[in-house]
């Protein structure tokens, strides 16, 4: 019987491939083999799948910072690749800006990019902008405040509030006002942030607690439980039980149930059995919770 030779074909792409996996999986190994590690990461990252791509980006940022500068910041200009990759890269870049030795290159090149036409380019490269101490952006960055694409505008919101510059509290209580829902929505998420204006931004928050939008209202509740206690501002509570929107009095009830329950049972007892009858199960669940204790 004649024999055949069988050649076994080796694709070098997979191998590439579980290599990369094999140092995500194992950071002492990549840190051991650092030098031929990171450019095996980065020939891999053409041929990962989503999960993989992420996590080389973040194997990157976090141990081979100035290596990983040039290739993080072409991913993010990259109009092929996945947005969600994309912004991830920009987030790596916004995190190791103030790591490096010289951010001025890196700098240099985003502030070109923040004026590009390509929407999807500034609104990346003006998130990746926005790291503590970056002063030198911080013009250009209130500039894109008021950019023609709201994505970007709420980028800007991120990035100025990643300088950590309380001078820049005044403008963003301005475009509370003034700009459109997904910047207002981004300006509260970070007011909370400015803790040196506490007070102040209480204040903001309160406010807008009394908003007619909703979602501007929800936001706010959301924050303002970061800055203050529910037991201080009981009667601001007391109305919120009331609120047309079921995840506001759901939140409301929960605040108290949990800060203050028995000042709440003291002061409403009223408002709160009413929550028995309210059409959101979540509500009368925690209702029912904090009207057990008055009955023990």
């Amino acid at each position: 019987m004649k024999k055949t030779n069988r050649v076994i074909g080796f694709d070098p792409k997979e191998r590439i491939l579980e290599k990369a996996k094999n140092y995500v999986e194992s950071v002492e190994t990549f840190l051991d083999e650092r030098d031929q590690a990171v450019p095996l990461l980065l020939r891999a990252f053409k041929h990962a799948d989503s999960k993989l791509k992420q996590e080389i980006l973040l194997l990157l940022g976090s141990f081979a910072k100035e290596q990983s500068i040039g290739p993080l910041y072409e991913i993010m200009t990259n109009g092929t690749e996945n947005e969600d990759i994309r912004n991830l890269a920009a987030i790596q870049l916004s995190v190791m800006g103030p790591l490096l030795k010289d951010p001025q290159p890196l700098v240099d090149k985003l502030l070109k990019d923040i004026a590009s036409a390509d929407a999807v380019l500034r609104s990346h490269a003006t998130f990746a902008l926005g790291w503590q101490g970056n002063f030198e952006a911080a013009i250009p960055l209130v500039e894109r405040l008021y950019d023609s694409d709201e994505r970007v505008c709420e980028s800007a919101v991120n990035a100025l509030c990643n300088l950590r510059d309380d001078r820049i509290l005044p403008l963003l209580r301005e475009r509370l006002e003034h700009g459109g829902a997904e910047q207002k929505h981004g300006i509260l998420l970070n007011l909370w942030r400015f803790a040196a204006k506490r007070l102040e931004v209480i204040d903001v928050y309160l406010n807008c607690l009394e908003h007619d939008d909703p979602y501007v209202r929800f936001d706010a509740l959301a924050c303002f439980g970061l800055l203050a206690e529910a037991r201080d501002h009981l009667e601001v509570y007391r109305k919120l039980l009331k609120d047309a929107d079921p995840r506001i009095r759901s939140l409301a009830i929960k605040r108290l149930a949990e800060d203050a329950a028995d000042a709440a049972l003291q002061r409403f007892p009223k408002e709160i059995e009413a929550l028995l009858d309210d059409p959101d199960m979540k509500v009368k669940r925690v209702a029912l919770g904090i009207l057990s204790k008055k009955r023990l």
